[in-house]
């Protein structure tokens, strides 16, 4: 038996991105990756460990009409993805050249404001945009919040060596670090981390590689295909499941545990 599991109109999703952004550490060490702690006042997520990420706005499509070699909501999603792991955390990839601190300080001052478009803050600061820094992974857009549904496609990139240490934006999240797969995952077993359905199998999936070029391979031979979560009843006990096939090793979960928002 199986439920909840119509396609959500595209119509009525928000178009959304989320950046995954990998940490070389060394030699036999797991990768970390950026992740930040909504805030319990959030509608959406509250208080649940996430990476970085938001919705897609005008402004981004501006700047995706840039960019011929890549569709249109492909691109926004990847100019949205940057801005806002930018805003979230003080910490830009896809950038050129780097900016330097104060630039990136003021750069991110801005954008919290919400005053100045990222289009002109990027020519203030003579700053391109390097969407080939991000390469995609997944795609969700869970049905788990009815009044606020959200397409997501799921990036990766790697960060610059001389990265700095994440800075919380003190509004919607209240904790950034950098954390591995597998940390997380324990972490949200032990009760200690709030994790999501859609956050958890992205770290299961996460936790397998080794490096940032293994998890650039995997999501090569995967096709990405958007994931719209469902219930069916297995063994008389409701899961919420996702197709296999999409590169995930843990494809359901009783209903009675997985948050879904």
């Amino acid at each position: 038996m199986t439920t909840d599991s119509a396609a959500v109109p595209a119509s009525t999703a928000i178009p959304a991105a989320t950046l995954v952004l990998f940490r070389e550490r060394v030699a036999g060490a797991p990768p970390e990756l950026l992740m930040v702690e909504r805030s319990g006042k959030m509608a959406f997520a509250a208080q649940a460990l996430v990476f970085p990420g938001g919705r897609v706005d005008p402004d981004d499509h501006r700047l995706a009409a840039r960019f011929a070699d890549l569709s249109p909501e492909d691109a926004a999603a990847r100019v949205a993805a940057i801005r806002e792991t930018i805003e979230e955390s003080g910490i830009a990839v896809g950038l050129g050249p780097a900016p330097d601190a104060a630039g990136l300080a003021d750069l991110r001052a801005a954008l919290a404001t919400g005053g100045t478009p990222f289009s002109a803050l990027l020519d203030r600061h003579r700053l391109s945009l390097d969407l080939a820094a991000l390469a995609p992974f997944a795609r969700w857009c869970p049905k788990g919040h009815e009044t606020r549904i959200f397409d997501t496609r799921f990036y990766l990139a790697r960060a610059a060596a001389d990265a700095p240490e994440p800075r919380v934006d003190a509004t919607e999240n209240v904790h950034a670090l950098w954390i591995s797969a597998a940390d997380v995952l324990e972490a949200g077993s032990a009760g200690t981390r709030r994790l999501i359905f859609p956050t958890r199998r992205n770290l299961e999936r996460l936790a397998q590689f080794a490096s940032h070029a293994e998890a650039i391979a995997h999501a090569a031979l995967h096709p990405i295909d958007t994931i719209s979560p469902w219930v069916e009843v297995r063994d008389g006990e409701q899961h919420l499941c996702i197709p296999a096939g999409l590169g995930y090793p843990v494809t359901a979960e009783p209903l009675a545990s997985a948050l879904r928002g």
